[in-house]
């Protein structure tokens, strides 16, 4: 069997809260191998830090725009369904 057909099997038995999880991974690691291969091999290697203060990052938000499309719902889902529960084991320095 190729990979592929594998991969269609393992499918087919898999829970839906996994597959999103899995079309995530798959979507962040196809992205990933398009900008590596989009970046000249210097610079692909080389780890840039920017150092971003809340001004400079109030001002990109500014550049970014509206939501367009449709997959708003659907987006909004995977983050509810991924994200994990908050632990507060420690006691509130508030109170």
């Amino acid at each position: 069997m190729t990979i592929k057909e594998l991969l269609l099997q393992e499918i087919e038995s898999t829970p839906d809260t996994i597959l999103a999880e899995t079309l995530d991974f798959l979507r962040f690691l196809k992205t990933k191998e398009t900008q590596t291969h989009a970046l000249p091999e210097a610079e692909s290697t080389t780890n840039t830090t920017v150092n971003s203060t809340g001004r400079s990052l109030l001002e990109h938000l500014k550049t970014i725009g509206k939501w367009s499309g449709d997959d708003l719902q659907e987006c909004l889902q995977l983050v509810y369904a991924t994200r994990g529960k908050a632990k507060f084991d420690d006691d509130n320095p508030f109170e």
